[in-house]
């Protein structure tokens, strides 16, 4: 019979003997019980620090599910209207302009970004590229910020909003899908309804809620020895990633701009702590987070056959859809991987992985801290041993 908890392990290993990964740790639960924990290899090579459970990660993009349940927050209390213009909040979104057949236009009076395509990536904000204007502007907004991160001015998460409000858009709203700064935008809007930091809003409904006692968007500096270090591999060999990415420090240390796309730290327990509430229907030790109602509406977004031509050409995401800033597996004939319709979950630019499973009742949660991995090789491997 095979032995589940062995095959991870060696997949885990070979991994990190191969250098695909510096170090990787893993949790499932299945019906709200832990039946799988392993890790290998190093959070830290020089130092010869060990990938523990504790181990204090980047999210990057992991963050974006968080951010969605911010959102259903506000929905669920009646504070925003997911129909709502972004422009209610974000004085620069009154005024946008967009790519049209190539050229920068106004965008149609009905046309507006509204806070459902915040969630849905629909809004036509992109990330920073060399392609068109819209990426080329963003580009130069991220530069400015990056250079700012150490200076007595660095950008807060409202200021990043109102500048790409003025950073023309890739398409015009609700007409296409592209990943892009949607949900940066949309912690910026949490702001303005809150009167709050989005990183205040997040400890006060869902951090301490939770028990999420490690999740931040810094490390603070008592906590600092767990946090692992971010690999890149060049020539066959690993070296220690430092700088910026997306505006998010790799040390760690406090961040004006609070990036509801890929800000966030957090470790395995943490994050098993958020996903376990959402396959309890909003409930976390007896306390309602969200409403079963809200859950559902949070877990099966999708886009629509116009929007969907565009994810269908992302390698990887065969079968699946996408809304509330998660993916969702639709047609798991069509998947790379084990796995049921209805699952749900993403990842980050670093590995960071997450995904539940309503139909089993499982959780699976993966770490590790490698550029450019996000879903990789031992991601899909790790998966398919379990759901097998």
């Amino acid at each position: 019979m095979r032995n589940k908890q062995n095959l991870i392990q060696q997949a885990m290993d070979m991994a990190v003997e191969n250098k695909e990964i510096a170090g990787v740790n893993m949790l499932v639960y299945k019906d709200g019980k832990e039946i799988h924990y392993a890790q290998s290899g190093f959070s830290d090579i020089k130092a010869n620090r060990p990938m523990e459970r504790d181990t204090i990660c980047h999210l990057y993009s992991q963050t974006k599910p968080i951010t969605a349940a911010a959102a259903m927050l506000l929905m669920q209390d009646g504070l925003i209207d997911l129909n709502q213009p972004v422009g209610d909040f974000i004085d620069s979104f009154n005024k946008q302009k967009c790519l049209i057949d190539g050229k920068v236009k106004n965008i149609p009076a009905d046309k507006k970004v509204r806070i459902i395509d915040l969630l849905n990536m629909t809004s036509g904000l992109v990330y920073p590229g060399l392609t068109t204007l819209a990426e080329t502007s963003t580009a130069v907004l991220f530069g400015d910020a990056e250079k700012r991160l150490d200076s007595d001015n660095p950008m807060t998460t409202m200021e990043f909003a109102e500048r790409i409000g003025e950073c023309p858009l890739q398409f015009i709203p609700g007409s296409f899908f592209q990943y892009g700064t949607s949900a940066d935008v949309l912690g910026a809007v949490i702001e303005k309804v809150t009167g709050m930091s989005f990183g205040s809003f997040l400890k006060e409904r869902l951090f301490d809620p939770l028990e999420m006692k490690d999740t931040a968007f810094f490390v603070p500096e008592d906590k600092l020895p767990r946090m692992s270090g971010i690999y890149k591999k060049r020539r066959g060999k690993l070296s220690q990633f430092e700088g910026f990415h997306l505006i998010i420090r790799s040390d760690g240390a406090p961040n004006a701009f609070e990036s509801g796309g890929a800000g966030l730290f957090s470790t395995l327990d943490d994050y098993m702590h958020f996903g376990q509430m959402l396959l309890n229907n909003g409930t976390y030790k007896g306390k309602e987070i969200l409403t079963p109602e809200t859950v559902k509406f949070l877990t099966n977004g999708s886009l629509t056959p116009m929007q969907q031509r565009a994810l269908d050409n992302w390698q990887g995401l065969e079968g699946h859809t996408y809304g509330n800033l998660m993916r969702v597996m639709t047609d798991p004939s069509q998947a790379v991987i084990i796995g049921h319709k209805g699952e749900y979950g993403w990842d980050g630019w670093l590995g960071a992985y997450f995904m539940n499973d309503p139909s089993t009742q499982t959780t699976f949660i993966m770490l590790t801290q490698m550029c450019d991995y996000a879903t990789g090789s031992l991601t899909r491997k790790l998966r398919n041993i379990i759901f097998s």
